[in-house]
């Protein structure tokens, strides 16, 4: 007997949740084959066998946490597919008759073994990535074609499948949504068991406002000059790049010059000990469906902006196809948030504990603005704001470094040499 254990997932985290059980009691697996997904606070794992055989037990169930290093089930290693169907005795008996496929499959060259996915209920072949997503679209994974030979249907499948003009498996989602419906006083609501990480979210952002003296200032930037260059360049940059020219660029470039000369807004808290940090790694908050999520972009002052934009895509996507790694997102210095894109005109970002700054950016409005005395013009106009901890940052330095930053992005020529 195998015990398949919960591994070692990062420093940070300890615990996780089961998702799915990607094979069912009586199933062969494959040594180094997915059996289980993990939800953590960050991301989703998916856990391997050790051990060729037979999956005899489950010892968690979906939506149970699970401790690292603890057993979660029991792979019988001396098992063999043409034993899956006594694993399952306890099927009702036209499920024990589905079972015996694995052994017919035994007969198959080994190569083709290895590659079919099947199990003891018959369900759809389909790769762990292929589940997940169809799992997560809500999509009907019988309904979705495949070229594989072996029928196995893959993620590109599933991706093809829910662009179509017309996905009827996807509708059916909601009586499961619905199902948990209640009456409180005679009116309807819906109760909805918070996500691993919508609960992670929750608590680390209490956390940091009580553990935090975090006070937040606002400025305004007058960004015509930056639309200007980007009006100018981007079809060139686009050309040179293969990456078009945003914002998040600028707003990078200019909070990094800007840690430099106030570099307590790039440490954090220690005990009593306040530890700066003299690299610049800095996270960009990208909202999904399951909440804000900060991947972070590496040494981002040595970075030109094709690479932090190209970086900025890149995690961006990974983190809507929720394939970002625990290196993605762990180590950030200092957070930009840009609640602009949903048209937010003006917020208080709450701090990325343990870091001790961060930039709130907002919707750019055309606004007259006076230029002197006598003259007013209209110019694209956005509030930045910036939150900060009390405890190692006096106003001065975070009024400051606001400052900075709209000096910087009011003339973006200073962005080439700071």
């Amino acid at each position: 007997m195998a015990e398949v254990k919960v591994p070692e997932l990062a420093e940070s985290i300890t615990e996780g949740t089961i998702a799915q059980w990607l094979k069912k009691p009586g199933e062969y697996v494959e040594k180094g084959e997915y059996i289980v997904e993990l939800e953590t606070d960050k991301v989703n794992v998916e856990i391997i066998s050790e051990e060729a055989g037979v999956l005899q037990q489950q010892l968690k169930e979906e939506g149970d946490t699970v401790a690292v290093g603890e057993v979660i089930a029991i792979v019988d290693a001396a098992g063999s597919p043409s034993e899956a169907p006594a694993a399952a005795e306890a099927a009702p008996a036209p499920e024990a008759k589905e079972a015996a496929a694995p052994k017919q499959e035994a007969a198959q060259p080994a190569a083709a073994a290895t590659a079919t996915e099947t199990s003891a209920n018959n369900r759809t072949i389909a790769s762990p990535a292929a589940r997940k997503l169809a799992r997560e679209k809500g999509i009907d994974l019988s309904q979705v074609p495949t070229v594989d030979p072996l029928g196995r249907v893959r993620k590109q499948d599933v991706d093809s499948y829910q662009n179509q003009p017309a996905a009827p498996s996807k509708p059916a989602a909601a009586p499961a949504a619905q199902a948990a419906s209640v009456e409180a006083d005679g009116k309807p609501v819906e109760r909805i068991k918070m996500t691993r990480r919508r609960q992670t979210i929750a608590k680390r952002l209490v956390e940091a406002q009580q553990t935090a003296a975090m006070l937040t200032t606002f400025n305004e930037i007058d960004l015509s000059a930056v639309m200007d260059l980007r009006k100018r360049r981007k079809d060139q940059f686009l050309a040179e790049n293969d990456v078009k020219l945003g914002f998040m660029s600028f707003f990078t470039k200019a909070v990094t010059i800007a840690l430099k000369k106030f570099p307590l807004l790039n440490a954090e808290i220690d005990g009593d000990e306040i530890i700066k940090k003299n690299f610049y790694d800095i996270g960009i908050a990208v909202s999904t469906e399951e909440g804000l999520i900060v991947p972070v972009v590496r040494d981002a002052d040595r970075k030109s902006f094709a690479e932090i934009e190209g970086n900025i895509g890149e995690l961006a996507k990974k983190a809507r196809d929720k394939k970002l790694g625990l290196s993605d997102l762990q180590g950030g210095t200092f957070t930009i948030t840009n609640g602009g894109t949903f048209g937010s005109l003006l917020s208080t970002p709450i701090l990325n504990a343990p870091q001790v700054g961060i930039l709130g950016m907002h919707t750019i409005q055309w606004r007259p603005v006076a230029i002197d005395q006598e003259r007013m013009e209209n110019r694209p106009m956005m509030y930045v704001a910036l939150s900060y901890d009390h405890r190692i940052v006096d106003g001065k330095e975070a009024v400051g470094f606001l400052v900075k930053v709209k000096q910087l992005l009011e003339d973006p020529e200073q962005l080439m040499f700071g």
